[in-house]
């Protein structure tokens, strides 16, 4: 009996020594098994959200044009103007037509079109033609922006039509659409240029036939009149097919002539 007394407390001690009566996870002295850590992962904390400014409303259009707009030439020659180009394919033959014509026109450029084909900017100025600024994407409500986004567009075009030719004055600017605010006008002025405004619209860019463009354009014309054409902006198949005889017609008419 007492040798089994002895064993029970030797097993006792060693027992108390190993920890192995110790229920799991509870703390331990120095040495004993760790608790077991949670394996869940902690709950992230939400990154905030940054919202944007609200834009600034854009300004209502008139209900007529403003005034201080170059509509006529003032005098009975009338003018041509070509609108939304340098473009690779219509302008070169455009220009080729009004060679073949000896009668020169004013190209109104899209800023970014005029940084891509600056060669063709340089063909315009050699062959005697003038430039007009039409803003850099040709962005329908831009007359309607805050005037520092109009004067950022204007000044922007004009570095791209300068880099091309820099010594090529751009004496005018023309609203996509011609959707004029005073606010467009303004900077123009301020950044030395005309507002060039039209007097007959074909609506080439809708692309009526040739025979169409031609018809509109001789009923409309009056002396000093400024035509509104496109080189640019899509496919000119039909206005340049439609130039040798408008440009026949008006000449035998009134005479085409250089803005001034």
């Amino acid at each position: 009996m007492q040798a089994r007394a002895a064993l029970a407390s030797v097993l006792a001690v060693v027992l108390a020594l190993s920890g192995c009566a110790q229920p799991r996870g509870s703390i331990h002295a120095a040495g004993g098994p760790q608790p077991i850590e949670s394996t869940t992962p902690p709950t992230p904390t939400p990154r905030p959200t940054r919202t944007k400014p609200p834009k600034p409303p854009l300004r209502p259009l008139p209900s007529t044009l403003p005034s201080g707009l170059r509509r006529t030439t003032g005098v009975k020659p009338v003018a041509l103007t070509f609108d939304d180009g340098p473009n690779p394919t219509w302008t070169p033959k455009v220009l080729d037509q009004l060679r073949a014509a000896r009668v020169s026109a004013t190209f109104c450029v899209v800023g970014h079109e005029a940084q891509r084909h600056p060669e063709l900017i340089r063909r315009i100025v050699r062959e005697g033609h003038q430039l007009c600024n039409h803003s850099w994407r040709h962005d329908l409500d831009l007359a309607r922006r805050p005037v520092a986004e109009i004067r950022a567009d204007l000044a922007r075009t004009n570095k791209a039509i300068r880099a091309a030719a820099p010594n090529a004055p751009v004496p005018f600017y023309r609203q996509p659409g011609g959707r004029w605010t005073a606010e467009v006008l303004t900077v123009a002025k301020q950044l030395g240029m005309r507002p060039l405004h039209w007097t007959v619209d074909p609506q080439d860019w809708a692309k009526p036939t040739a025979t169409t463009i031609a018809k509109r354009i001789h009923s409309a014309a009056r002396p000093g009149a400024i035509v509104l054409l496109h080189d640019g902006g899509g496919d000119r198949a039909a206005t340049l097919a439609a130039c040798p005889h408008l440009i026949a017609d008006l000449k035998r008419r009134y005479g085409i002539a250089r803005l001034r």
